[in-house]
């Protein structure tokens, strides 16, 4: 078991699809990530967008061997790539019918803030693909998200 966190606007015991935004960088579903600094981090810039709450960080525990089991859908990204850079740019793209893919479970690197702008870089010429993926690197360093995007996936965690 691993310990995964959560950082938002108020405390979260019970996931929620229904209040998950759409166009996240592996599309509407609930994020956590091993790293507490990183979910507070969010939790601070969620306070801060939406001037509502406090910063809470929710801890949950999680069966990592679920991602090698085959009982779910699960999509690994273990480093940035070109296929990485392609799935979050399609999740995030606004012209994309979502949800644009059927995965359960997705696990890989944190793309920067900057996607928007990055996006319309590349769709415009502007930047290569191994250029879009320089842009989209972390900047506070590469940090790892889990994103749980069915109801299936959801019941594979357990609130502490």
């Amino acid at each position: 078991m691993i310990k995964l966190y959560h950082g938002s606007n108020m405390k979260v015991l019970i996931p929620d699809l229904l209040h998950s935004k759409p166009f996240k960088d592996f599309g509407r579903g609930f994020y956590l990530s091993a790293d507490k600094q990183q979910a507070l981090d969010m939790a601070f810039q969620k306070v801060k967008q939406t001037q509502t709450g406090k910063a809470e960080v929710s801890e949950f525990l999680f069966d990592e061997t679920i991602m090698n089991s085959g009982d779910l859908r699960i999509l690994n990204f273990p480093d940035y790539c070109e296929e990485w850079a392609l799935f979050v740019l399609k999740n995030r793209d606004v012209k994309e019918k979502q949800p644009v893919h059927d995965y359960d479970i997705v696990y890989g690197p944190i793309a920067d803030d900057g996607v928007t702008y990055q996006l319309r870089r590349y769709q415009g010429g502007v930047i290569s693909l191994s250029r879009l993926i320089e842009e989209l690197k972390y900047a506070k360093g590469i940090t790892f998200q889990y994103f749980f995007g069915s109801e299936r996936a959801l019941q594979k965690h357990t609130a502490l």
